[in-house]
């Protein structure tokens, strides 16, 4: 009997450039349609909410079905201005990069609803483990200094990391913003972690994991799903499907045949798919979410189907992988539009004000980096002194650390010398 040779199934997106766009593989559940189960529900009966895209938000407008949450008009207010802020932020940040202030950036456009809606429905204390895109956690307080943001994002002398990490690292430990890795899902097991610390503890705040479709991959993911399952561990675990890692397609990491959400109710995590660019449907869920895991009713996975409207990062062309359109095609829509149609449906908003706000931000923002300018950036040069390398490690540096950096202030003089450059001061050495 004659046997076909075997081959693998290599997924593929369902358009690429010069094709049309085609979001037939993305299934969306009617506005409302979905049930909101008790929030002491078995894991295992959210299985079909995990299938299908809890949303409340009709094309209308229209706040529809029992995830409906209660917010009242200031509160999509303020949830329509913070997700106004972060498009002004990544816009204002897009630039500055071209012009070579910053290194680098990554933009959450498209997807500011997540973050900024979640934001609002955890309580001070609770701690976010974030990715990279999750600027709107931050960006929906209002105790959060935006010079300071952006100094970050610039290295320069006000940076409160003094240049140690990347741009778009973040970490605001006052603000539940954890610092932010580039090595991808580590956060997922801190985060897992923190939330069993503090049950240890006996204390009442959870935590927050972030996580991107592709980073789902990584075996951290699961084995933070097993210790979250197994403890019953006070925790959210996020997983924001923007439908590319990057260059890959979502299929890559097994969003195919599945949903992520899926994953959870596997490993005995109560799970949710959500529309993610619906800012009621996402407060909804977080608040369902956090409800669970303040009552020590375990973790909840949380899908948001969302798309990723700009590039991965500055160094990134997604021209050269998917179509130029996809963003004005998605089924889900723009979140600051369908906010913005709600609340002027309710009568409490207008094109008028919509467009006042914006600018209003916008300026907030172009003054904001005008103002961290005043203290540097990589294009003139001014950085966190050579010293700051060696800092912050011990309480007394020890003399292996001091002649190190007594060795790089040397070489730094000699080169700056060598270049015609006015060489800086050494830095002075501590003593041990």
């Amino acid at each position: 009997m004659s046997q076909r040779p075997l081959h693998l199934h290599v997924p593929e997106p369902s358009a690429r450039p010069g094709q049309r766009t085609d979001f037939s593989y993305l299934h969306a559940s009617a506005a409302g349609a979905m049930r909101r189960p008790r929030v002491d529900t078995a894991a295992a009966d959210t299985a079909d909410l995990a299938g299908a895209l809890v949303r409340v938000l009709h094309d209308s407008g229209s706040a529809l079905g029992p995830w409906a949450p209660p917010l009242d008009v200031e509160q999509l207010k303020g949830g329509l201005r913070a997700m106004l802020r972060t498009r002004a932020f990544d816009a204002r940040m897009q630039i500055l990069q071209r012009q070579k202030k910053i290194s680098f950036y990554m933009q959450c456009l498209g997807e500011e609803a997540i973050a900024t809606a979640h934001a609002l429905a955890l309580e001070p204390g609770d701690m976010c483990f974030p990715t990279y895109r999750q600027q709107g956690l931050l960006l929906a307080r209002d105790d959060i200094d935006i010079v300071e943001l952006i100094c970050q994002l610039m290295s320069n002398s006000r940076d409160p990391l003094r240049g140690r990490q990347l741009p778009v690292m973040y970490s605001y430990k006052r603000a539940g913003f954890f610092s932010i890795s580039g090595n991808l899902a580590t956060q997922y097991i801190q985060a897992v972690g923190w939330g069993m610390a503090s049950a240890v503890k006996g204390d009442t705040r959870i935590a927050s994991a972030w996580i991107g479709d592709g980073s789902t991959a990584e075996a951290d993911f699961h084995h933070a799903l097993t210790f979250a399952n197994v403890y019953r561990a006070p925790v959210i675990l996020n997983v924001v499907n923007n439908q590319w890692a990057i260059s890959s397609f979502q299929a890559i990491a097994g969003g195919e045949g599945t949903t992520f959400a899926q994953r959870g109710v596997g490993s005995g995590i109560a799970s949710l798919r959500v529309d993610g660019n619906d800012f009621l449907a996402v407060y909804a869920a977080s608040r369902w979410a956090a409800e669970r895991a303040r009552s020590n009713l375990g973790p909840t996975l949380i899908e948001w189907v969302t798309y990723r409207a700009g590039a991965h990062s500055t160094s990134d062309d997604p021209s050269r992988y998917r179509p130029a359109d996809d963003w004005q095609r998605f089924p889900l829509g723009d979140p600051i539009e369908r906010l913005k149609q709600h609340l002027i449906g309710l009568g409490a908003w207008s094109e008028a004000e919509h467009e006042d706000t914006r600018k209003v931000l916008e300026a907030e923002i172009a003054a904001a980096a005008k103002e961290a300018q005043k203290s540097g950036s990589i294009l003139d040069g001014h950085i966190p002194p050579l010293a700051t390398m060696f800092e912050d490690v011990y309480r007394d540096m020890p003399a292996h650390l001091q002649e190190q950096m007594r060795q790089a202030a040397a070489e730094y003089q000699c080169g700056a010398g060598a270049s015609g450059t006015q060489p800086a001061p050494a830095p002075a050495a501590q003593e041990g």
